[in-house]
C-alpha cells in the first residue's frame, strides 16, 4: 500500500487529519454499544437506576445500614452522605472511578442484608427465622417481630458476630447479584421516598437516546468529512500523477517511446492512475479505519468481557483463513490483469487505427478473432476474480452469522448463571461484529491492493525511467546567427543496436541555402534529421547550430529556432487556422493566410465553407495526405523558424504542387537553412547541396549536375525514376 500512498506525500498534512478523525469516529461507534447496554441493564432492567447505591435514602434505612458496616464502611459512608432534613444525599454523578468503588464496597452487602432481613422472599424468611430462634422468639411471632429493632437492640459483640456470619455469606454471591441487589434497594428506597419511578425511567431513557442520537450524528458528520477529503486527496493525487506521467511521457526521445509502446503509456497514464485514485478514495474509509475499528472493538471486548473472548478468535481465525485462501488462489490473477488491458488496448488501438487497411485487405475477419482472444483472454480472468469476490461474501456473512449464534449461545448460559446481564451481552456481539467486519474490509481491500500494487509499479516505471536526451544544468543561449546547422563526423546506434545506424557524417547546411539529402529506404535519410531537433543523441561528434553545439542549449529554445516537417504529418482536432496556429499561437489571419499560400494549401482551403475555420477531426483523418502534408508545411512556416526540416514531406503531392511550393519556400524564406529529405530527384535537383547517403554513410555530395556525372548511387536513383516515368 506504501507504493500508492507515497503518491499522495505532498497532501501529508491531509493524511493526518483524516486518521484523526477516523480515530473520533471509531470511538464514537464503539461509545454507542455502551450506551445500547446501559439502556438495556440500567433503563430497563433497572428502571433507571445509574448506580447500586442510593442518590438519597431516609435516614431510618441509612441508620439501618450502618448496622450492618464495620467502623471504616462507616467513615467511607458518612464522607460522601450529607444529612439534609431526614434524609441523607450523596453527589454520585460528581464521583470519580475509584470513589465510586470505594463506596460501593461499603454500601452492597449491607444494603442485600438490610433487604433479605426486610423482604418477603423465602431466603429472607429463613434468615429472620434464625435471627428471631436466637432471640427465642416463637415462629408464630415472627411476623410481628421488627428484625431490624431486634437487631439494633443486640449487644455490640453478638450482633457483630451476627453480621460478619451474614456478611461472610453473602460476598459468596458474585457482583452482579450484589449490584442487582443494590439496584433492587435502590429502588425500593426512592419509592419509600414517594419518587415516581416511571418518570424516573422515562427521564433516564430520554436523556441515553438524546446522547446516542449526538454521537451517532457526529460519528455520521465526521464519516462524510472524511470520505470528503479522501476523495478530494484521491482525485488530487490522480491529477497530479497523470500530470507528471504525461510530463515525462513529454520529455521522452523516440527511444524510451519505443521501450513503452504507446498503447501501453496510454493505459499507464488512464487505467493505472484511475486505480491508484480508486483505492486511495477507499483506502482510509477502509484500509485505515477497518484497523482501528477492530482493534478498538477488541480491547472492548478483552477490557468488558474476557471471559466470552475466545468466541472472537474463532471468528478471526475463520476470517483469516478465507483470506489467506483468497490471497493464495485469487491475487496472481489480478497481476496478470493489468498486462491482459495492455493487450487489449493495444489490439483495439491497432484495428481503430488501421481500419481502411483492414477492410481493403478483407481483413475484418481475422481482426475480429484478434479483438476476440485479447477480450476473452481478459474475460477468463476477470470471471475468475469475480468469482472469487462471490464466494468471499457469502463464505464472510456465514461466519458473522454463525458468529452471533455462538456468543448468543454462550452468553445465554452466562446470563442464566448470573455472571453476564443481557446488555453485556448485546454490546459483545455488537463489538465481535464490529471486528469480524474490519477484517471482511480489510479482505476486500486485498483485492483491490494488488491490482493497485502493480498499477502503481507500472506508473513508477514511467516516473523513475531514465530520460536519455536532457538539458545540461547550465545551458548555454543559441546565438543570434542565420541558422547554419553542421554535423562534425557525427556517429550514432539506436538503443541496444548492435551496429550504427550512421556513421562519420560531416557537411554544414548553410543560411540561405537549400540541403536535400537522398538515399535508398533505410540508410539513414529521417535517422539524420532527427538529430537535429535532439529526437536522438549523437553517439559521437556533434552538431553546432552557429557554433553551439545543440547538446549545451536547452532544447526547448533549439526546437524553438527549427520548423520541423515529419514523413507523416500529423494533425490534430480543432480547425485549419488551428493547426497552422500550433508552432506560433499569435500568428495573425494574414500570417496564417501567407503559410496556407506560401504551402499551396489555399487550393483545397478556400472550396470549404468554413474556409480557415473548417474543422479538422483527429489525426486529420478528415483531409487527403496532400492536404494534411501542405497544412503541415504550413504549421512550420507559420513558425517562422531559421532553420527548415522536410522529411520526405513533399511525397504526397503531385509534381506541379511540388514545383509550386518550393518556387514559393526559395522566395519566401531563402535567408533561412532549408534541409530536404526526398525520394523524388525533382523535388530536390535544384538544391544547392545535396547529399547521397548509403547504410549510413554520406557517399556522394554536390549539385545535381556534379551527382549526374560523378555519383553512381545518384545516378541509378535518377535512372529508376525517369524510367518509371
Amino acid at each position: 500500500m506504501f507504493k500508492v500512498l507515497k503518491f499522495a506525500k505532498d497532501k501529508w498534512y491531509i493524511i493526518i487529519l483524516i486518521i484523526l478523525l477516523l480515530f473520533v469516529q471509531v470511538y464514537c461507534e464503539l461509545t454507542l454499544p455502551d450506551y445500547t447496554s446501559d439502556i438495556v441493564d440500567v433503563g430497563i432492567q433497572g428502571k433507571g437506576v445509574k448506580y447500586p447505591v442510593p442518590e438519597k435514602l431516609t435516614a431510618d434505612s441509612f441508620d439501618n445500614l450502618k448496622l450492618f458496616m464495620t467502623e471504616t464502611d462507616k467513615e467511607i459512608a458518612d464522607k460522601y452522605y450529607n444529612q439534609n432534613d431526614n434524609k441523607y444525599e450523596a453527589a454520585l454523578d460528581g464521583l470519580s472511578e475509584d470513589e465510586l468503588e470505594e463506596l460501593k464496597g461499603a454500601m452492597l452487602v449491607p444494603q442485600m442484608l438490610t433487604m433479605l432481613l426486610s423482604s418477603d422472599s423465602e431466603e429472607a424468611k429463613m434468615m429472620q427465622k434464625g435471627l428471631a430462634g436466637a432471640f427465642g422468639i416463637p415462629e408464630s411471632e415472627i411476623e410481628k417481630t421488627d428484625i431490624m429493632e431486634l437487631f439494633r437492640n443486640m449487644p455490640d459483640v453478638q450482633r457483630n458476630a451476627i453480621r460478619e456470619a451474614l456478611e461472610k455469606q453473602m460476598k459468596n454471591y458474585p457482583e452482579y447479584m450484589l449490584e442487582a441487589s443494590g439496584t433492587a434497594f435502590v429502588q425500593m428506597e426512592y419509592e419509600k421516598m414517594d419518587v415516581d419511578m416511571n418518570a424516573y425511567q422515562m427521564d433516564y431513557l430520554k436523556s441515553m437516546a438524546f446522547k446516542m442520537l449526538v454521537i451517532a450524528v457526529l460519528a455520521l458528520i465526521i464519516s462524510i468529512i472524511v470520505g470528503y477529503l479522501s476523495s478530494r486527496l484521491a482525485a488530487y493525487t490522480a491529477k497530479d500523477l497523470r500530470r507528471k506521467v504525461f510530463s515525462k511521457v513529454m520529455s521522452f526521445s523516440n527511444a524510451e517511446m519505443n521501450q513503452f509502446s504507446t498503447s501501453s503509456l496510454i493505459t499507464r497514464c488512464t487505467n493505472d492512475v484511475q486505480q491508484v485514485q480508486m483505492v486511495l478514495t477507499i483506502f482510509f474509509r477502509i484500509v485505515v479505519f477497518a484497523p482501528i475499528m477492530g482493534g478498538g472493538a477488541i480491547i472492548k471486548v478483552l477490557g468488558n468481557t474476557a471471559t466470552m473472548g475466545w468466541t472472537v478468535v474463532v471468528a478471526v481465525l475463520a476470517v483469516m483463513f478465507v483470506i489467506i485462501v483468497l490471497m493464495v488462489v485469487a491475487m496472481p490473477k489480478f497481476k496478470v490483469m493489468q498486462k491482459l488491458i495492455d493487450g487489449l488496448n493495444l489490439v483495439s488501438r491497432e484495428i481503430l487505427t488501421g481500419l481502411p487497411v483492414i477492410r481493403a485487405f478483407g481483413r475484418e475477419e481475422y481482426e475480429e478473432k484478434r479483438f476476440e482472444g485479447a477480450s476473452k483472454d481478459l474475460m477468463k480472468t476477470q470471471l475468475f476474480t469475480s468469482g472469487a469476490m462471490a464466494l468471499m461474501f457469502p463464505t464472510m456473512m456465514f461466519i458473522m452469522n454463525g458468529v452471533s449464534v455462538l456468543i448468543v449461545w454462550v452468553g445465554a448460559g452466562k446470563i442464566d448463571t448470573g455472571s453476564l446481564q443481557v446488555g453485556d451481552m448485546m454490546a459483545f456481539l455488537v463489538y465481535a461484529m464490529h471486528i469480524v467486519m474490519s477484517f471482511l474490509f480489510i479482505s476486500m481491500v486485498a483485492i483491490l491492493l494488488p491490482r493497485a500494487a502493480v498499477a502503481a509499479d507500472r506508473i513508477d516505471e514511467v516516473l523513475n525511467s531514465e530520460t536519455m536526451i536532457l538539458d545540461k544544468e547550465k545551458p548555454l543561449k543559441i546565438p543570434d546567427g542565420a541558422g547554419e546547422v553542421k554535423f562534425n563526423n557525427v556517429s550514432f546506434a539506436y538503443p541496444n543496436a548492435k551496429e550504427d545506424a550512421l556513421k562519420n557524417i560531416d557537411f554544414t547546411a548553410k543560411a540561405g541555402k537549400t540541403t536535400a539529402i537522398i538515399g535508398s529506404t533505410g540508410c539513414g535519410k529521417s535517422t539524420l534529421v532527427n538529430l537535429i531537433p535532439r529526437l536522438f543523441d549523437v553517439k559521437e561528434g556533434s552538431i553546432t547550430i552557429d557554433g553551439v553545439d545543440i547538446r549545451d542549449v536547452k532544447m526547448k529554445e533549439l526546437r524553438r529556432e527549427i520548423g520541423f516537417v515529419p514523413q507523416k504529418g500529423t494533425l490534430f482536432s480543432g480547425t485549419i487556422s488551428s493547426n497552422i496556429r500550433f508552432g506560433n499561437k499569435n500568428a495573425s489571419d494574414d500570417e496564417v493566410i501567407r503559410a496556407a499560400e506560401i504551402a499551396q494549401a489555399t487550393e483545397f482551403i478556400d472550396t470549404k465553407e468554413g474556409k480557415y475555420d473548417s474543422g479538422v477531426a483527429q489525426g486529420g483523418n478528415n483531409v487527403s495526405g496532400g492536404q494534411k502534408q501542405r497544412l503541415a508545411i504550413a504549421r512550420a512556416i507559420a513558425k517562422k523558424p531559421k532553420i527548415y526540416i522536410f522529411d520526405d514531406s513533399f511525397s504526397a503531392l503531385d509534381y506541379k504542387t511540388d514545383a509550386a511550393l518550393r518556387r514559393a519556400l526559395k522566395q519566401n524564406v531563402g535567408d533561412a537553412t532549408v534541409i530536404i529529405v526526398a525520394q523524388r530527384i525533382s523535388t530536390i535537383m535544384h538544391a544547392d547541396q545535396i547529399l547521397v547517403l548509403e547504410d549510413g554513410q554520406i557517399v556522394d555530395r554536390g549539385t545535381h549536375e556534379e551527382l549526374m556525372k560523378n555519383s553512381e548511387i545518384y545516378q541509378q536513383i535518377a535512372e529508376s525514376q525517369i524510367s518509371q516515368n
